[in-house]
């Protein structure tokens, strides 16, 4: 990994977009020979991998299968899993994780020997390895010093990637603010990892950078976009006042804990499998429970786990619990639905190819095929590993032109002022809170289009905002000074256009759609239709339109 350096100034052979799991695998896997540049947005190099408790899915019992991994998948998605996809990453995760062992990641153990497994919802086996309740950040800490020891790689912090630079049929850069500049950077091929964007919603167990920049952008380069109507709303987050939406591991529910309304009863009786049944059926369950009761909030006890296990496999779901004055050994934790993880995206093939050469996706901003209409839990983070082995393994196709550093010219600064922040916030927060109520766990036409009808409005005014006007003048070669502590104010104002823009693509996405399943429900079409095992499909200038599975 080397020192820090001018990151304009430069010839890249590959830009990687994220540093979560999908994005740090990516460049392991990419050839030892290129030149790469991994970006991340945050400071700290955080990502939603790194919050992730449960586990990491692959078939390795002695009364397991990749034959019955593959059918658990299958069913999850509600008939728009790609089967190609799911065979794919069914087969090669036993692979993944010898890799992963391989690289220092230690996975709990039974007795010190063999690999422990874990059972979450819609899964027939145990087949979830862990690292207690961290999971994601025991894979994340592990491939981030392997990364830095990769030669011909230079990670660069606080780098907000604001749109994809394309020429002709191809995306050849980034326009990139970091470093006290805003310029253009020309690469070989850009690699999306971005992550997903359910922060959109105002009930999320998503960290505040899952802003959906990838989807928004890979959008407007006129990469084609598919199934983003499917949204994972995850029945179990910490709903106290004031508090995250911390996620408490459906692992918990796999090892015995229980769900409980207010009054005792079982808010899932009528769901087949209960407490174990898909994330949609229980998420859904539980917010119409709460909805007829009245109530903020359902009760999971963890307390039938056992002291013991709970101490040594869910350490920091206690830790968060208890820094809000809950107790998870002595009394149940409230908890309801919030949005979890987006299975449409970008739409790759098997090698993580877009539909824009040069341009690349894996990971949550990515539709791979694997996750269908809902995805099965645990299976993401494998998602992320199979596809950046399939990057590293396939026909890598770089611009012939990132050798020659383009000319560059200054351009007027770009000035935020502090005092717009507040009007950001309180954008953001409208759209968000829109978002939930109108296109959350339950959906019907006339809201959606108040809230498009609203958005549109929102969008066009942003698209005047001086903060933002900017962009439409700037051209590749440009570079736009900016003070670093103007970077933040810019980077807020970014993520509430593209919150705008993903939401606008999700309402158009999910009134297309007349029908309900997996993780899309609707009110007005509550039913499943055999017609519709298809998918959505959304590009720029086009019309919305849909194709069959399989093709």
């Amino acid at each position: 990994m080397t020192s820090d350096c001018g990151l304009f100034d430069q010839a890249w052979d590959a830009v990687v977009v994220g540093s979560g799991a999908a994005g740090l695998m990516a460049c392991l896997a990419l050839p030892p020979e290129l030149n790469v540049l991994l970006l991340t947005k945050d400071s700290r190099a955080r990502s939603a991998s790194r919050w992730a408790q449960g586990g990491i899915a692959a078939a390795l019992g002695p009364d397991d299968s990749t034959e019955a991994h593959f059918h658990d998948t299958m069913a999850a998605g509600a008939g728009l899993c790609e089967p190609t996809a799911v065979r794919l990453l069914v087969e090669q995760a036993p692979r993944c994780v010898e890799r992963l062992l391989s690289l220092g990641v230690g996975f709990d153990r039974q007795g010190g020997q063999q690999l422990s497994r874990t059972i979450e919802a819609a899964h027939s086996q145990r087949r979830v390895l862990h690292a207690a309740d961290q999971t994601g950040r025991a894979i994340v800490d592990v491939l981030q010093a392997r990364v830095r020891e990769r030669p011909r790689l230079h990670q660069h912090n606080d780098a907000v990637v604001l749109q994809l630079w394309r020429e002709g049929e191809r995306c050849c850069g980034v326009q990139l603010m970091a470093a006290g500049l805003i310029g253009w950077l020309r690469t070989g091929a850009v690699v999306l990892a971005s992550g997903g964007g359910c922060r959109l919603f105002a009930q999320t167990t998503n960290p505040p950078l899952a802003s959906g920049d990838g989807v928004v952008m890979a959008y407007r380069a006129g990469a084609v976009l598919r199934d983003l109507e499917f949204v994972q709303f995850h029945p179990t987050a910490l709903m106290i006042p004031g508090a995250p939406h911390f996620l408490i591991s459906e692992a918990a529910r796999g090892e015995g804990a229980v769900l409980r309304s207010l009054d005792g009863s079982d808010p899932v009786a009528a769901v087949g499998g209960g407490n174990l049944a898909s994330r949609d059926e229980v998420s859904r369950a539980l917010a119409e429970h709460m909805v007829r009761h009245g109530d903020a909030h359902v009760w999971l006890d963890l307390r039938p786990v056992g002291q013991e296990r709970l101490l040594q496999q869910f350490p920091s779901i206690l830790e968060r619990c208890r820094a809000w004055g809950i107790d998870p050994l002595t009394m149940p934790v409230p908890v309801a639905p919030a949005a979890h993880y987006w299975m449409g995206g970008v739409e790759t093939d098997l090698q993580a190819r877009t539909t824009v050469s040069g341009l690349y996706a894996l990971g949550e901003v990515a539709s791979s095929g694997v996750h269908g209409a809902n995805r099965l839990a645990s299976n993401s983070l494998m998602e992320c590993l199979v596809w950046a082995h399939q990057l590293g393994q396939g026909a890598w196709d770089p611009d012939p032109g990132p050798c020659v550093v383009p000319a560059h010219r200054p351009a007027a600064p770009v000035a935020v002022t502090s005092q717009s922040m507040v009007t950001a916030r309180q954008m953001g927060r409208r759209i968000r809170r829109l978002c939930w109520t109108m296109a959350g766990l339950n959906r019907q036409d006339d809201a959606m289009a108040m809230a498009q009808q609203q958005l549109q409005v929102l969008a066009h005014e942003l698209n005047h905002r001086p903060e933002l006007a900017w962009r439409q003048a700037s051209a590749p070669g440009d570079r736009h000074p900016i003070l670093p502590q103007t970077m933040g104010l810019l980077r807020r104002w970014v993520e509430v256009e593209h919150f705008c823009n993903l939401g606008l693509l999700l309402l158009e996405a999910a009134r297309f759609r007349r029908e309900s399943r997996g993780g899309h429900h609707r009110l007005d079409y509550p039913a499943q239709q055999t017609f519709w095992r298809r998918h959505s499909r959304q590009q720029q200038g086009q019309a919305i339109s849909s194709r069959p599975v399989g093709v």
